[in-house]
C-alpha cells in the first residue's frame, strides 16, 4: 500500500503557536484572523489578488482562509469590467465549475455506496448495461472517480445536441483509449456518467439529491445548481460574453449574450445546467462549511453528512497501482493539476480541486488549514490565465496560517 509521507520540516512549518481555537460560531472571525494569521502574508495575498484585478486577469474574486475557528475573508474588484458593475463581496455567488465534482458528485456517490446501493468496484455496465462495448466493460465506478477509466476528456460538441439523455448516449458510445485502470486522464465524461449514476440509483436528479443530502444539512444556503431559481442574477458573478474574440469553446453564444447565473461549461449547458462534471454555484463561505465538514470527519455542527470512511476515500490516495497522478475518489492530491493550488508549502497529502472559471478549494488535514478562492477569470472572453496566481495564493495561504504570533 502506498503511503503519503509528510516530511517533518513541513509539519513544523505548518505548526501554529496558538491553541484552544473553537468553531466560528459565536465569534468574530475577522478579529480572530488579526490575531492568528500573519498580517504580512495576509497583506501579500490582498496585494496579489488586487494586482491581478488591476492587470485585468480577472474582474473580481473572493479569498477565504481558515484554521481552527479563525477565518480571513475578502472580496476584491467588481463582478465585471462594466462601468456600472457592483463590487464583489463575500456574498457574491460564483460558478464553481469543476468544484462540482468534489462538492456534489463524488460525495453523492459515496453516500450511496455507504448505503450499499452502489458498489465502488462494480463495473459501470452493472448500472448502465447500455454502455457495454468499446472497451468500457472493464470500467468500474472507482475508475470513473479517479479519472482512470480510459475515456476521452469530454463529449463532442458537434453535431449539435441537447439534453441529458443525448449526453448519456454520447458517453455510452465512447471507446476507451487505454485499458481501464492503466492510465490517468482528467475527464468530464467520467463525472457526467457519475452524475447520471446518482440519478439512476437514487431515483432523484443529482441537483435534488445534492440539495437534500449535502447543502441543506450543511446549511450551505447559497449553494446549488440552477441558481436563478433561488437568487437574483445581480448577486451572481457573470462569466462568458458572446461575440468576444477568441471565445473558444463558447462560440455557441450569441453576440452580446451574457452568462450570469447560467452555467459556463458548454456541455453542461447543453444538458440543461445539471451534470456531475459542473453546474454548481456557490460562495466561499458555503464551500468553507463543506471543508470544515471534511476536516471534522464527515460532520458539522452535530450533523453527519458523510461517514468517516467515505471522507477517507474522498481525500486520500485511491488511484490504481502504477498511476503517477495521485487522487482520491474525487479530490486531487498530486496530479499535474495539484501543483499550483498546493503552492510550495502545503505537503503532498493535502488535497483539493480547481475549477475552470477560476476557483480553488485546498485543504491540509495535518495542519487543518484550508483556503477557498472563487473568481470569474473567464469573463468576458475565456482568455485570462491566472495559474501563477494559484501558486502564489497556495504558498501564501500556508505561510499566513503557520506564521502567526500568539
Amino acid at each position: 500500500m502506498r503511503r503519503i509521507l509528510h516530511h517533518s520540516f513541513l509539519a513544523a512549518a505548518l505548526a501554529i503557536a496558538v491553541s484552544g481555537c473553537g468553531h466560528l460560531q459565536g465569534r468574530d472571525p475577522t478579529a480572530m484572523a488579526e490575531r492568528r494569521f500573519d498580517p504580512a502574508r495576509l497583506a501579500a495575498i490582498d496585494r496579489a489578488v488586487n494586482e491581478a484585478v488591476a492587470a485585468r486577469k480577472l474582474p473580481g474574486a473572493v479569498f477565504r482562509l481558515e484554521r481552527e475557528g479563525a477565518a480571513y475573508e475578502r472580496g476584491y474588484g467588481k463582478t465585471s469590467y462594466q462601468a456600472d458593475a457592483v463590487p464583489v463581496t463575500p456574498d457574491t455567488v460564483f460558478d464553481a465549475a469543476s468544484l462540482t465534482k468534489v462538492i456534489a458528485t463524488a460525495p453523492s456517490v459515496l453516500m450511496l455506496a455507504e448505503e450499499g446501493r452502489i458498489d465502488l468496484d462494480a463495473p459501470l455496465i452493472r448500472y448502465f448495461p447500455e454502455c457495454a462495448g468499446g472497451g468500457k466493460d472493464a470500467i468500474t465506478v472507482r475508475h470513473l472517480l479517479t479519472h482512470t477509466s480510459g475515456l476521452a476528456s469530454g463529449l463532442p460538441a458537434k453535431p449539435d445536441w441537447r439534453g441529458d439523455d443525448h449526453a448519456h448516449a454520447l458517453a455510452c458510445g465512447q471507446q476507451v483509449t487505454h485499458a481501464p485502470g492503466s492510465f490517468f486522464r482528467y475527464s468530464d465524461i467520467n463525472y457526467v456518467l457519475l452524475g447520471q449514476l446518482v440519478r439512476r440509483v437514487s431515483g432523484m436528479p443529482l441537483h435534488q439529491f445534492a440539495q437534500r443530502r449535502i447543502y441543506g444539512p450543511l446549511r450551505m444556503r447559497d449553494t446549488g445548481y440552477l441558481p436563478l431559481q433561488r437568487v437574483a442574477a445581480a448577486a451572481i458573478a457573470p462569466t462568458q460574453k458572446g461575440g468576444q474574440e477568441g471565445e473558444g469553446l463558447h462560440g455557441d453564444l450569441a453576440p452580446g449574450q451574457l452568462l450570469q447565473g447560467v452555467v459556463h461549461d458548454p456541455t453542461v449547458r447543453r444538458m440543461g445546467g445539471v451534470a456531475g462534471s459542473a453546474g454548481v454555484f456557490s460562495t466561499a463561505r458555503d464551500i468553507a462549511r463543506f471543508a470544515r465538514m471534511l476536516l471534522n470527519g464527515g460532520e458539522l455542527d452535530g450533523v453527519r453528512v458523510l461517514g468517516a470512511d467515505s471522507v477517507r476515500l474522498l481525500t486520500t490516495v485511491q488511484t490504481p497501482p502504477g498511476i503517477a497522478a495521485l487522487r482520491g475518489l474525487g479530490m486531487d492530491i498530486d496530479s499535474p493539476y495539484a501543483k499550483r493550488p498546493r503552492g510550495s508549502v502545503f505537503p503532498v497529502g493535502s488535497y483539493g480541486h480547481t475549477g475552470f472559471t477560476g476557483c480553488i478549494l485546498w485543504i491540509d488535514p495535518q495542519s487543518r488549514i484550508f483556503y477557498v478562492f472563487l473568481s470569474n477569470r473567464v469573463y468576458p472572453d475565456d482568455k485570462s490565465n491566472v495559474l501563477p496566481l494559484y501558486t502564489e495564493l497556495g504558498t501564501l495561504a500556508a505561510q499566513a496560517a503557520s506564521s502567526a504570533q500568539p
